[in-house]
């Protein structure tokens, strides 16, 4: 029989500061298990390098293009609306804090996150798996959850549609409104800064319990006081998420008996990097376009729809009439030309024209489709097949200008050290149903204001392709591979087969 799982999550955790607080003595839970694991510093994040997109291919084993999550803020095209997932409190309220916590609590995993994409949640649950979280934001399981709020509570959220039951993991804890179990917890409504001590607390219980086979940890504290304080104070943070996992080891009766039951894997969703400048993308295209506005009741008055993701950002071009190809054109080069734009990428077909998105649906998006990929005057293109192998072992056709993405061929792979996976990301962000028309990656130091006017300047984010903001550490301890180091190029969809392989669940590995 399998040891138990457990899968901990330091979001935004930063390989560098992980080993820095490691030999610092700051993290000495991490340390340990780092004497008896194998720790890659360099799993590749999604594109874009946000929560939402990176726990959802964390969890399906795939990217945005097959689960269809694309950002902290996306336009929905058959609804013709604005997604904000939470991006500030400012921007939740811009849109409407119960609208904005709706998409957040039940539209993200019961209706945009492809139910095509099984998680791993739900795949275990398939097999008779026990399986327990503590709050993340990709939960989808099998076992219904009724929602956990009473009185007074209750019913003003009952005023707002938040009264449905749930299907999720079967321990199931996300903040004040489910809880599978009582535990005496408190989450203080999930109020950034607290939400490691509540993690920690309800997985006290659950090991004392012995209530689950798979355990996702979830530690988000780190994301908080990075994006408040910059990158280079993680290791506060970091300590403070080594403390939470001593705090269930010890529950689990030490490290020696926690790890004679349990296999571990430490892991993060992305990194981050200093904020110097802010990126007013709505506000520069506002001056040359109509942008649709936050609960606009009149969209189809709009020209184009402006999506901030932190260092990402996505542009939808409204209107499928004759005019598209030249709206996308002159978009593309005001971009192209902004300051604080790193690069610009959108699919054309084999006329050199952008591809139209009807719906949901992406029109056009085989043979003779590739993406286009401008950067500081250079412009590379590609598409799936070819005699091209990136670092994964995807095979890709490529013609153009490899300084676009600060690449070079090595023999026939692809090489780019800059920007990780950049054809494999760009491309399964660019076929997802949800995508922009096109998809901007910020220069070093800009981050995109959100729809409450708010950055991180003066702190710290992520989103962007580039190394920096996308490589998180992959720390394997009694579990995975015995030769991590023989894959050249580990990513977060990788996670997901890893975990089924432990509980001998046939999906090939790596992906």
């Amino acid at each position: 029989m399998a040891k138990k799982l457990v899968l901990a999550v330091v979001d935004a955790m930063h390989p560098g500061m992980l080993r820095q607080a490691m030999d610092s003595g700051e993290a000495p839970t991490f340390a340990a298990l780092h004497e008896r694991g194998r720790l890659i510093d360099d799993c590749v994040s999604s594109f874009p390098s946000v929560t939402p997109v990176a726990c959802s291919e964390m969890l399906t084993g795939v990217g945005p293009g097959s689960h269809g999550v694309m950002g902290m803020n996306w336009f929905h095209r058959l609804e013709r609306r604005y997604i904000e997932y939470g991006s500030s409190f400012e921007a939740t309220r811009t849109f409407g804090l119960f609208r904005a916590m709706y998409d957040l609590v039940y539209n993200m995993n019961l209706d945009h996150l492809s139910w095509e994409a099984l998680t791993v949640f739900e795949r275990l649950g398939d097999a008779g798996i026990r399986t327990a979280t503590t709050p993340f934001l990709i939960w989808r399981g099998r076992r219904r959850h009724e929602l956990g709020l009473e009185g007074l509570a209750r019913r003003a959220l009952a005023v707002a549609n938040f009264r449905h039951a749930v299907y999720a993991p079967d321990e199931f804890f996300y903040g004040d409104l489910y809880a599978s179990r009582p535990t005496g917890c408190v989450s203080n409504m999930g109020r950034p800064g607290n939400r490691d001590d509540y993690s920690a607390c309800v997985g006290e219980e659950l090991v004392r319990e012995g209530a689950y086979d798979f355990f996702l940890f979830a530690l988000p504290d780190n994301d908080f006081h990075s994006h408040r304080h910059g990158p280079d104070a993680q290791v506060q943070s970091i300590a403070k998420a080594d403390d939470a996992f001593a705090r269930i080891i010890e529950a689990g009766g030490g490290l020696d008996s926690f790890l004679d039951d349990h296999a571990v894997i430490l892991t993060a969703d992305h990194a981050q990097t200093p904020v110097e400048h802010e990126l007013r993308l709505a506000e520069d295209l506002g001056e040359d376009w109509r942008v649709l506005e936050p609960n606009s009741d009149r969209p189809e008055h709009a020209e184009i729809a402006v999506c901030p993701t932190s260092r990402a950002a996505a542009v939808y071009i409204l209107g499928e009439g004759p005019g598209h190809a030249g709206a996308h054109r002159k978009v593309a080069g005001r971009l192209r030309d902004m300051a604080g734009v790193d690069l610009v990428t959108w699919l054309a077909d084999d006329r050199d024209r952008p591809v139209i998105r009807y719906g949901v649906g992406l029109e056009g998006a085989g043979e003779g489709t590739e993406a286009v990929v401008v950067c500081n005057g250079h412009e590379l293109r590609f598409s799936p097949g070819g005699g091209t192998r990136d670092r994964r072992g995807g095979r890709w056709s490529v013609s153009g200008d490899l300084e676009a993405l600060a690449a070079a061929h090595r023999g026939e792979r692809f090489e780019s050290e800059a920007y990780p996976d950049a054809l494999g990301r760009l491309w399964s962000a660019l076929v997802s149903p949800h995508a922009g028309d096109m998809l901007v990656s910020a220069a070093d130091g800009y981050e995109c204001t959100d729809w409450g006017g708010v950055s991180h300047l003066g702190g710290g984010s992520h989103g962007a392709l580039i190394a920096e903001d996308s490589l998180a550490p992959l720390l394997f301890v009694g579990c995975g591979p015995d030769e991590p180091e023989r894959n050249p190029q580990w990513a977060l969809r990788d996670l997901a087969p890893v975990i089924l392989e432990h509980f001998g669940i046939g999906l090939r590995w790596p992906s």
